[in-house]
């Protein structure tokens, strides 16, 4: 079967699934403290378990992912990702819930890496660029829609967001009956995470490894702690912050929809590096500002920067991985995806305990300044194909 249109509609809508692992809980969180009994650092740790589930998971799903068909991998993670939304529907108990967000993890782990191996078994040179744009415009999508969503399923209960969820498991079946299969090189020798894990020894896949770390890193400084800040400056309920959250997404979306313009003209490490000096300052001023209107142009800002790095990363790492192990190096690339998820509530949640909110975004603002400096001074050592 030929891959269509209506395919790349697919792949987009699992990285939407993907997506909202964390987005729909993240304005929903405050409003879990009380029924669940436990504190907001706790709390916070629903975000986290899932995404060091899903980190550990990527390594496992990459050391056989360039050995199997797409589908293999894709249908099931879906299924496992509905039905764990389900049963967090019905758990009570913040100890239940962790355990479900850790195998719902299993579930998101072969969700990104699987749409990302497709997109390079399909597309080439700045096609494949175009591809990653529409899947990032699908993540600022969800990035916009996913947090009014689970703070709207919260204003019925603070239970109800998990629900969305389970919207995997009828797009699992079509999954399975209509999206194409596009493995097409027998990658069993010589493949696995182990081949893969030497790849980094190509300095460009190293660093564009944790160049997916750190923005990933930042995104869950803004999408964990903003939703506390709102509550406690602005008085906001999780409705309104989800409200709020989901204001970066129409920067993401402006962004990602003339990623394949932008990368005509300028190389993709260059708009990485324009994107975390973006994030950076963003974050960096939100520390200081207790003004609304101001808030709102900082998260556009904030979503601009973003959708820069994470589609030019993206893009980058599918350019450079090698074929006949590209499935291993992205799986551990999206595996620092949430490995930076995960580290974010935790690095950060320490500081707030020393410190308050504004050092927490102050810190992290600094972090993607860095980032953003260091890209930059290295853009000589990142051959770029012409047509990219």
């Amino acid at each position: 079967m030929k891959f269509k249109p209506y395919h790349l509609l697919f792949l987009a809508t699992t990285v939407f699934f993907a997506m909202a692992g964390g987005a729909i809980l993240a304005p929903v969180l405050p409003q879990m403290v009380e029924p669940l009994s436990s504190t907001p650092n706790e709390v916070a740790q629903l975000m986290a378990v899932y995404t060091i589930s899903t980190a550990i998971f990527s390594l496992v799903i990459g050391h056989f992912v360039d050995r199997v068909n797409r589908k293999a991998v894709l249908v099931p993670c879906l299924i496992i990702n509905g039905l764990m939304g389900l049963f967090s529907f019905f758990a009570t108990d913040l100890h239940t819930l962790l355990i479900l967000r850790f195998v719902q993890g299993i579930g998101i782990a072969g969700m990104m890496s699987l749409v990302m191996l497709v997109i390079g078994d399909v597309y080439k040179g700045l096609d494949r660029v175009h591809s990653m744009g529409r899947v990032s415009m699908a993540i600022a999508i969800g990035s916009v829609t996913a947090p009014l969503i689970g703070g709207s399923l919260a204003t019925i209960g603070w239970n109800y967001p998990f629900l969305f969820y389970v919207l995997s498991l009828p797009f699992a079946l079509l999954v399975f009956l209509l999206l194409p299969e596009t493995k097409e090189c027998d990658a069993s020798h010589g493949s696995g995470l182990g081949n893969a894990v030497r790849e980094l020894g190509d300095f460009r896949i190293l660093y564009t490894v944790f160049l997916s770390f750190a923005i990933f890193f930042l995104l869950f400084a803004i999408v964990v702690f903003l939703p506390f800040m709102l509550k406690d400056v602005f008085g906001f309920a999780a409705k309104e912050a989800g409200m709020v959250l989901s204001i970066q997404g129409l920067a993401i979306i402006m962004v990602a929809s003339n990623i394949k313009k932008l990368a005509e003209k300028v190389p993709l490490i260059v708009l990485i590096g324009l994107g975390f000096s973006l994030v950076g300052i963003s974050i960096s001023l939100i520390s200081w500002t207790g003004s609304l209107p101001v808030l709102f142009l900082l998260l556009l800002v904030f979503g601009g920067g973003f959708g820069l790095c994470q589609t030019a990363i993206d893009s980058q790492i599918i350019q450079i991985s090698p074929p006949q192990s590209r499935g291993g190096v992205l799986s551990i690339h999206n595996t620092m995806k949430y490995v930076g998820q995960s580290a974010s509530p935790v690095v950060l949640g320490v500081i707030l305990l020393y410190f308050d909110l504004q050092i927490v975004f102050l810190l992290s603002g600094i972090f993607g300044i860095l980032v953003a400096v260091v890209t930059l001074a290295f853009r000589k050592r990142f051959v770029v194909e012409s047509n990219i």
